[in-house]
């Protein structure tokens, strides 16, 4: 079981960190030749660091979203504008 230091380590790694060392976790689980526990403990860092990876490419989508419905509202605004003149 996962510590809390465990916990905010891996909510630390970069997305590319944890990206890579999930591969790495993917390869030795199709490799096999590991015992029952050692699978189940690299399947639980699998599913940890699966999430990390989800939550940095949740917060980019939304930084992308923000970010297109910012120059979306500019270009309102201008044409806007542009009406008044």
């Amino acid at each position: 079981m996962a510590t809390t230091t465990d916990a905010d380590a891996t909510d630390a790694l970069g997305y590319e960190q944890a990206r890579d060392e999930l591969i790495d976790v993917v390869r030795r689980l199709e490799a096999g030749g590991t015992t029952l526990e050692e699978s189940l403990a690299l399947w639980e860092r699998g599913e940890e660091l699966a999430k990390v990876c989800r939550r940095w490419l949740d917060g980019a989508r939304a930084r992308l979203d923000a970010a297109l419905a910012e120059e979306e509202t500019e270009q309102e605004n201008d044409g806007t504008s542009e009406a008044n003149r």
